[in-house]
Parts: structure tokens; sequence; C-alpha cells
């Protein structure tokens, strides 16, 4: 089952729908309330990261499932290269110093997302990390991930979790984060202008 896809302009603010759908397709499936909880808590955390995507594109959010197996998407697409002010400021996600600090996973996953619409705004062609080589990003070079779905690029928290394991820090921070713990995994992958962020969960 696919629910109805919701489409977002650029500098949206109101994600009722996301909360919504979770509840609406929770119920048309007869989830248990504490799968039902932990759909809906996933979704949040989603919705979480899109006002400052949505700064650079519009998107598209929807919940599938196929039996036990949900898949919440968060599609984000730039139509057109970003106007010289907006690639700055998608380039800039390499020299803040708020988002080196990436602090928590959602940030990781948001900033892997900016990462990606960084490169397609500039014409990368070649491996993200060698755009930003930086140690505060070495949580992306971590979470890259051997084309699980078929993207030209993929960060996956799988990956990263693989990775994070001989880093004290990086795997303190993962036991304290709700989505890594609830989700099985979440994939950012691009395709040409379409950076997707997909949270994968079986109950």
């Amino acid at each position: 089952m696919k629910s109805d896809v919701y489409s977002f302009d650029k500098n949206a603010t109101d994600f009722s729908a996301i909360t919504d759908t979770a509840a609406r397709i929770s119920a048309y499936n007869r989830l248990e309330k504490k799968d039902e909880l932990k759909l809906l808590l996933l979704s949040e955390e989603l919705v979480e990261m899109l006002p400052r995507l949505l700064q650079y594109c519009s998107g598209e959010f929807w919940i599938e499932n196929n039996d036990r197996k949900y898949e919440i998407h968060a599609s984000l697409r730039s139509e057109d290269l970003p106007a010289a002010g907006e690639r700055e400021q998608l380039m800039s996600v390499s020299r803040s110093g708020e988002n080196a600090a990436a602090v928590g996973i959602v940030n990781k996953i948001r900033i892997a997302a900016e990462v990606m619409m960084a490169n397609y705004a500039q014409a990368v062609a070649e491996n993200p990390s060698l755009a930003y080589p930086d140690s505060p990003y070495a949580f992306y070079d971590m979470g890259i991930s051997p084309d699980p779905m078929s993207y030209s690029n993929a960060w996956a928290l799988s990956a990263y979790k693989a990775e994070a394991k001989e880093t004290p820090e990086a795997w303190d921070e993962l036991e304290k984060s709700l989505i890594a713990n609830l989700a099985d995994d979440v994939i950012v992958g691009i395709i040409g202008s379409k950076v997707d962020i997909v949270v994968i969960k079986t109950f």
C-alpha cells in the first residue's frame, strides 16, 4: 500500500499532513498501538529535517508498505540549478561551525542530504567526501553505502553504524538517538537533482 503523496513547496511550514498520513496508514493496516506510535515517531523525526532542506527545493512525502515492511519517504527536488546565493548557502555546509558540529543523528542525516544537494548544485561528479575532506565530516564517509537502492550515491545509517562501533563518541550518540534506535535503516540517496530520504522499519 502507498499513501497519498503530499507536495511541499519551497519554504513550506505546515507539515501536519505527515503525521496525519502516519495515523491513517496505521489504522488502515491495523497496526498495534505500539507500532503505530513508532511509525508516528519516525515520521516526526523526518519532519524535523524538512524546514531546513526545503529552503533549497520543493519536496514530496509519502509512506508505503509491503506487508510488515514500511518505508517513510521524503523526496526533494531542485528543478533548476539554485541561484548563486542559494548555492553559496548550500556550500556553506562545509564551512559553518553549526553544521560542522553535526550534533545528533537527525542532523547528520539532514546534512548528508545537504551535502548531496550541494554537490549537485556545483556539478561535482566525484565522491562527495573529496569535496568535504574536513574532519567534522568524517560521519559522512562513515555512512557512504554501496548503492543500496540504485542511487548514484547514497549514505546509509546502517553503514554509519557499522563504522561508528570503532568510535566511542559516535556510538554513544547512536545509542541516544530515537531514529537510530527505532529505524531499521535510513537511506539518503541521489539520482540527478532528486535527493531521497527513506526511513525503513519492519514491524
